[in-house]
């Protein structure tokens, strides 16, 4: 079982939404395969608190302009690891820090990579 198409066009969106906001480091992981309760995570970094609220906010947005309603939303009082659930995909927004320290995409390296699209990847995308 792979991630559903649908849940890709809602990972694409978010993506999206968290480039314009300049979120860094984006990743998507098809869990699919391991989890029964979500198709896809995706991991996006702000560089302080006021950057995670406007990348969630942003989101939120975005998605809400698509017909999609978060079922839940941890963390956004402290702004440093916000984790939207939409059901078929998870997208957690952490400051740089957390994001080093929890290392989500070591835990998720096994699992497929979603291809996010060419403007989400900006210039850095390039380098690396």
């Amino acid at each position: 079982m792979t991630a559903t198409e649908h849940a890709v066009e809602l990972v694409h969106a978010a993506a999206r939404a968290a480039a314009d906001k300049l979120a860094t480091d984006l990743l998507a992981f098809d869990v699919s395969e391991q989890l029964a309760i979500t198709d896809a995570f995706l991991l996006a970094s702000g560089d302080n608190d006021r950057q995670v609220k406007a990348i969630v906010d942003e989101i939120e947005d975005k998605l809400r302009e698509i017909g999609s309603k978060p079922v839940r939303r941890e963390g956004e009082r402290d702004g440093r690891w916000v984790l939207i659930d939409y059901g078929e995909i998870v997208v957690h927004v952490q400051h740089s820090e957390e994001r080093e320290f929890y290392a989500l995409e070591r835990l998720w390296r096994d699992c497929p990579i979603i291809e996010l699209p060419a403007e989400v990847h900006g210039p850095a995308a390039a380098d690396g």
